[in-house]
């Protein structure tokens, strides 16, 4: 009996703890994720702001058994809008609550089954040029009995893996519907692609780091580009030709390259503090893009379809020369880009 007094006891203590430590735990919570999608800000906000749009990506649906939904409210689309649910796990609803085009949705996220919970979601757009970055995120106020069962499950670890899987969902969903989109537009450019061989030729410049977000690349080049010029005057070298970008990989799934901010120069060229590099001669697929990045994504499909229908893959490198640009040309609409890829047979 002493003993059983003694594990009743211990019991209670731990309990005791327990309950202590949800009654002064964190009363609110903020959960995110992001994701740049290859698409404009447009694109995707017609996925976030649509709660009919949402169930073509959303990652609930699938642990959902004997899912039936409705909408009712407000149009879809519109302030008010709701989208109620129920299953075998779960019941609730959400609402469409603030909506500003292209830049940020939030939405009422209202929980009746299997607990009763109010909380709200965001979705955060940041155009970048021909990409853009949603931040999804889900916040809320802790009740006791949420903070008890916090103690063994964080919100993180319970909702961030989920806002992962739907942002990837997202992402090759809103990328798919773009590029549909361009190729069904009658005013959507063309991209003729020439093939020609190319002689080696030298580049100086600084080099990224070898896992850079395509988020980084304008701030690395608005940071580096005037630093280049500059080494570049006070060694008195001439550059060959504009500015570059020589990409020698990216990674589609991280959205991450390495990369050289480059001028073309001639041989041997040496400045101090300034990395060289070196294309070699070979066979070359490229394309010109008139216009601001917004295309630029097209662009570079346009060239990989037409070497993957030749039976071609990439052999180096591919390079971006910028003939009429931002530093020489405030107009965007008035840029050149040279896209190049070196290529070999299969």
């Amino acid at each position: 009996m002493k003993a059983l007094k003694t594990i009743g006891i211990i019991l209670l203590v731990g309990l005791a703890i327990l309950f202590l430590m949800a009654l002064f735990g964190e009363k609110h919570f903020r959960v995110e994720r992001s994701e740049v999608i290859n698409a404009p800000a447009a694109a995707v906000y017609s996925n976030v702001s649509s709660l009919g749009n949402m169930e073509k990506w959303a990652p609930w649906k699938y642990d959902q058994h004997n899912l039936t939904d409705a909408m009712k409210g407000n149009p879809d689309g519109t302030i008010g809008a709701i989208h109620y649910w129920k299953s075998d796990e779960s019941e609730g609803e959400q609402e469409l609550a603030v909506l500003e085009p292209n830049e940020h949705v939030l939405t009422k996220l209202r929980f009746l089954a299997p607990f009763k919970s109010d909380n709200e979601a965001t979705f955060d757009l940041e155009a970048m040029g021909d990409s853009t970055k949603v931040i999804w995120g889900m916040q809320g106020d802790m009740g006791l009995l949420s903070r008890f069962f916090g103690i063994f499950m964080s919100m993180e670890k319970a909702v961030g893996p989920m806002f992962e899987k739907g942002l990837d969902s997202l992402e090759a969903v809103t990328e798919r519907e773009h590029l549909a989109a361009l190729a069904a537009t009658p005013a959507a450019p063309g991209f003729e692609v020439t093939i020609a061989e190319r002689p080696t030729a030298s580049y100086i410049g600084f080099k990224s780091a070898e896992n850079m977000p395509q988020a980084d690349i304008e701030k690395y080049f608005m940071e580096n580009v005037p630093k280049l010029y500059e080494a570049l005057g006070k060694a008195k070298v001439q550059p060959t030709g504009p500015l570059c970008g020589l990409y020698y990989d990216w990674n589609q799934e991280t959205k991450t390259t390495h990369m050289m901010l480059c001028v073309p120069v001639a041989e041997k060229t040496k400045v101090e503090g300034l990395n060289n590099d070196m294309m070699p001669a070979g066979k070359a697929y490229a394309t010109v893009l008139h216009g601001g990045p917004s295309a630029s994504y097209a662009a570079h499909m346009a060239v990989d379809a037409k070497l993957t229908a030749d039976g071609m893959v990439i052999a180096d490198r591919v390079l971006e020369e910028y003939v009429v640009s931002q530093g020489t040309e405030p107009d965007s609409n008035k840029w050149v880009t040279n896209i190049i890829y070196m290529v070999k047979p299969k």
